[in-house]
């Protein structure tokens, strides 16, 4: 099985400039309040009532959606969810995975100690559902790619 690696905000921002295709794991309704700039949004989990639920269709969008060699780094608030995600998908086959280790918010190290995340290190922001970003675009997408 293929391992993945784990970076702070910094090292993503330089990942996304080298041609890194960032991925939000993130619920629609998370992704739409910010995210990384170019983002595209594959939620794990969705929003519902009751709480968060499974999304049945996240390997099956990301595996049409992607090739098994791109370059995808993932990311989700505070890095529990693209954790997941990563394992998920090493386990699928994807070669070059990378995960934002402290999320969108941060998260705490080993000693539990804050390690901010993306939003909160002064990076560029996005919010929204800008065309081609939001879950129904990559949805599309998929759908396109498998389509013969």
């Amino acid at each position: 099985m293929a391992e993945h690696s784990r970076v702070l905000p910094e090292e993503a921002e330089k990942l996304i400039a080298e041609g890194y295709t960032y991925v939000d794991v993130r619920s629609v309704p998370e992704f739409e309040q910010g995210h990384v700039p170019g983002a595209l949004n594959v939620p794990l989990l969705h929003s519902a009532a009751g709480g968060m639920q499974e999304n049945p269709e996240f390997l099956s969008v990301m595996e049409r959606a992607f090739d098994k060699s791109e370059k995808l780094l993932l990311g989700c608030r505070s890095g529990n969810r693209s954790l997941r995600a990563a394992k998920m998908l090493t386990s699928a086959g994807f070669e070059n995975v990378t995960e934002l280790l402290t999320g969108w918010e941060g998260s705490r190290d080993a000693f539990g100690r804050p390690q901010p995340g993306w939003n909160k290190k002064g990076l560029p922001v996005e919010t929204g559902n800008p065309e081609g970003q939001s879950y129904d675009s990559v949805r599309q997408r998929a759908a396109a790619r498998s389509t013969p």
